[in-house]
């Protein structure tokens, strides 16, 4: 069983809609390569309010932010 090749892409638009339903509105969602971190994926959702993750590479920034993202939905869910 081999798993799905998912674009950069495909990985900002599933954490788009992940924080999108569960916060409401999300200014922004994507990645950005820094020069002594690395790189950084970002959800921002109005002008102070977001949420961050680094890595090495972008898709395993990407999934540090899907990891966070979704801790905070489990949580919620659990009240």
């Amino acid at each position: 069983m081999s798993k799905e090749i998912r674009s950069l892409d495909e990985r900002i638009e599933r954490i788009y809609r992940m924080a999108k339903e569960h916060f409401g509105e999300v200014r922004f969602a994507g990645i950005k390569k820094h020069k002594k971190i690395g790189w950084v994926a970002k959800v921002q959702f109005d002008e102070f309010e977001s949420l961050v993750a680094e890595g090495e590479t972008a898709e395993e920034a990407l999934k540090n932010l899907r990891k966070r993202l979704k801790k905070i939905i489990d949580r919620y869910n659990m009240v």
